[in-house]
């Protein structure tokens, strides 16, 4: 597809702490529900709208294909400081636009004070908690899709 280069190395937005800071609120998250969170950070955002980029990576890393459509994708462009959080319509149906404007609040306040990691670890164990209420964990839930950060350009 070429938009999306997975095989270059990670970018150092974070430090090895933070990065492991990160992954472990995204495992924490997703260990008392069905749902699936993934963070995507790079350095600029392409489109004016965040949201489109988010939207353009969501469907990119086939995210929408989880059997609840229940996936969530957080955005961060760092040098823009740019974010946005795009949820599939699953759990979309269930906390509505106002969840996620408040949720990207609450970043935007970590990331006034250059708290990129605690910012992003915070708001993945907020859609975690929200994922676990209406998508709880069922005995044959599998991880579907990989717990790591992507890093873009």
């Amino acid at each position: 597809m070429g938009i999306f280069n997975f095989l270059s190395r990670p970018r150092n937005f974070f430090s090895r702490e933070e990065n492991a800071v990160i992954v472990d609120a995204i495992r924490e998250a997703e260990r008392r529900t069905s749902g699936e969170v993934r963070v995507y950070v790079e350095s600029k955002c392409r489109f004016v709208d965040p949201i489109d980029r988010a939207a353009e990576i969501f469907f990119g890393l086939q995210m929408e294909k989880t059997d609840h459509r229940n996936g969530v994708l957080v955005y961060v462009a760092i040098k823009d400081k740019q974010l946005a959080v795009f949820g599939d319509e699953g759990i979309h149906r269930k906390v509505g636009n106002e969840f996620w404007r408040a949720e990207v609040a609450k970043m935007l306040s970590h990331f006034s004070n250059s708290n990129h990691a605690s910012g992003i670890s915070q708001i993945v164990l907020d859609i975690g908690e929200a994922l676990k209420s209406h998508f709880p964990f069922e005995r044959e839930d599998k991880n579907e899709l990989p717990d790591e950060i992507v890093f873009g350009r």
